[in-house]
């Protein structure tokens, strides 16, 4: 009883499944806890009853042998007992239980022999191998997978091979490359044409065989691995004759010794040919420019741009190389009327696409400038909008700022607009965030700078940092050839504009011709327009010597310039006239700068000649 308790208990604590069934009928004598669960069946009292196809089979269970030679007997060995002690070993076999769960297991068996030697039972063993075959499934994906990343990085070394092949003979330059010994290891084919020579040559020896052996006067890469550093040098080479600029570069490895030295040669013939083509090019280039030039002056006229002497004609020249050039801190000086603003606009039209910004430097007090210049934050000041206000500097974002009247700005303004054009950036009143700026500034004045220096009226740095480019307007009366063509072209725009068809007599024409104009071409401007307007006939007859002159010019019954005979001194005459025009300007203007203005002097020489004459200002 002991006996087959033990027995009992040894199978139930087997790990793997054992199943006896009587070979007389196929009857399951005997089946343990693991073949339970490998089969997926509840332990039933029906043993003895029961075949292992009515067990497994009929409730649904299924057998698949995944090795195919279980169907030819080759798995199936003779044991040594007898001939008929077959037993199967270790097969592969998917058990699917009823309820369809799949597991992997090792099938064995045997049979059990009486002493005649004929079977009488079959023991069959199932051992569960499914967390087995998951590893070995993993193991074969992971083997895949490598093989796969294998099978890709040598294609990809493979095509990076053959595209560095290429693009090493596409090459225009000769390249050599050798190890940290000196060994030739390639050359592209373009070495073989400046050298004269084969790779079959010189790959796989040392290059400093190849110098002993004159193919070249000297290495590059025995100084390269000497130095430790890149060397270029100039080679003569033996079969070609040729002169070579050669460049050696070194190439380190993790323990900072030479791996590789890569040698780069260039013709030098071929780079002063090179240099000779291009020079004519250039050369071919200026001269279409210059022809091109010529032709944007004679179409000037159609934007309204009269340039007729050659003052003009070099100055618009100048305006598109500096628009071409996209050059910044243009300072444009001329007296008032002479077209500054109209120049600015003109080098605006050539490089930019973005807002022309402008701005009266005399038109505006200190605080309010710096508030349109920088902008301000909300509530920076009393009055200051609730949203605050860009500044013209941001406002004039990828175009151009032109400040006019430049030199009417104050010291302590001066100073700021200096820092903001040097750091390029501004800050906004009541801010603490500097804003980049990107906008060509064009300044512009009508009164002589260095003079303003000298009297501590304008800052010596901001002038230095404006006049990069300095263009200068001539007044109209030093270029009389563009007197004409402005005189016609004004008259043709205001005929066009008010429906008329006014003419100039000759008279007029010759009038207009002899005057100075000191209001230059915004007066004769004006001139043309009024007389267009006011004009009573198609004739225009006005303009004649007594009318055409400026107010502040004495009249022909002006006794201060009548010739007397005996009373005809030089510097008496031109104090009486100076006291005159001074005395009219006075009582024309109530401060000494709009005298200034008015009559092209800087205040302080106003100052002094008023106090020379005994004449005060309203202020």
């Amino acid at each position: 009883m002991k006996k087959i308790n033990i027995f009992q208990t040894a199978m139930e604590q087997m790990l793997t499944g054992l199943l006896i069934s009587r070979q007389a009928d196929n009857k399951i004598l005997c089946i343990n806890n693991e073949a339970w669960r490998i089969l997926g069946l509840d332990p039933t009292p029906q043993l003895g009853k029961l075949s292992f196809k009515e067990l497994f089979f009929d409730a649904g269970g299924k057998l698949f042998y995944p090795d195919k030679r279980i169907l030819n007997n080759t798995i199936f060995d003779p044991n040594l007992l007898s001939r008929s002690h077959v037993i199967v070993k270790n097969v592969e076999t998917l058990v699917q239980q009823p309820g369809g769960k799949k597991i992997h297991a090792l099938l064995s068996a045997s049979p059990v022999l009486d002493n005649a030697g004929e079977t009488i039972a079959m023991v069959t063993v199932l051992q569960d191998i499914s967390q087995k075959k998951i590893k070995e499934m993993a193991h074969l994906e992971h083997e895949k997978m490598l093989e796969m990343k294998f099978s890709r990085q040598t294609d990809n070394l493979e095509k990076t091979n053959r595209q560095l092949e290429t693009i090493l003979n596409a090459s225009s330059e000769s390249i050599w490359i050798c190890d940290g010994q000196g060994i030739v290891l390639r050359i592209n084919r373009a070495t073989e044409n400046l050298l004269g020579i084969s790779a079959q040559e010189v790959v796989g020896k040392k290059i400093d065989d190849l110098v002993k052996k004159d193919l070249m006067d000297r290495s590059v890469t025995r100084e390269v691995l000497n130095r430790k550093c890149q060397v270029n040098i100039i080679q003569k080479t033996a079969k070609t004759n040729k002169q070579l600029l050669v460049t050696g570069t070194p190439v380190f490895d993790d323990d900072g010794s030479i791996s590789m030295v890569i040698t780069n040669e260039r013709d030098m013939t071929q780079l002063n040919d090179l240099h000779e083509e291009l020079e004519l090019v250039r050369l071919e280039s200026k001269q279409i420019k210059d022809e091109l030039t010529q032709l944007n002056l004679r179409e000037l006229k159609e934007q309204e741009i009269v340039a007729q002497s050659k003052e003009m004609q070099h100055i618009l020249l100048t305006c598109q190389k500096l628009a071409n050039l996209k050059i910044s801190n243009i300072l444009i000086m001329g007296e008032s009327g002479t077209g500054k603003g109209f120049l600015a606009k003109f080098i605006h039209s050539r490089r930019n696409k973005g807002p022309f910004v402008q701005i009266n430097c005399a038109a505006l007090p200190e605080s309010l400038i710096e508030a349109e210049l920088f902008g301000y934050e909300k509530g920076a000041f009393t009055g200051a909008g609730e949203r605050g206000k860009i500044g013209l500097f941001e406002m004039a974002r990828g175009g151009t700022l032109f400040l006019d009247e430049i030199g009417e700005m104050t010291l302590p303004m001066q100073a700021k607009l200096l820092k903001c054009i040097e750091d390029k950036e501004v800050m906004h009143i009541g801010g603490l965030t500097p804003i980049k700026i990107d906008c060509t500034v064009i300044a512009a004045t009508n009164v002589n700078l260095a003079d303003q220096i000298k009297h501590k009226k304008f800052r010596q740095d901001l002038y230095f940092r404006l006049n990069t480019f300095t263009i200068t307007i001539p007044p109209l009366r030093d270029r009389l050839e563009d007197i004409p063509e402005l005189t016609f072209f004004f008259l043709k725009k205001y005929n066009k504009e008010y429906s008329l068809n006014r003419k100039l007599s000759p008279r007029s024409v010759n009038a207009i011709q002899d005057h100075e104009f000191p209001g230059n071409v915004r007066e004769l401007q004006n001139m043309i327009k009024k007389a267009v307007v006011m004009g009573e006939s198609a004739i225009i007859e006005q303009f004649d010597k007594k009318n055409i002159k400026d107010p502040f010019f004495a009249s022909s019954h002006d006794n201060t310039w009548k010739m007397e005979s005996g009373s005809y001194v030089f510097n008496d005459k031109v104090l009486a006239y100076e006291k005159k025009l001074l005395s009219r300007a006075v009582k024309e203007f109530k401060t000494t700068r709009a005298i200034a203005a008015a009559l092209h002097m800087t205040q302080s020489q106003v100052f002094r000649k008023l106090k020379k004459h005994g004449l005060k200002t309203g202020k």
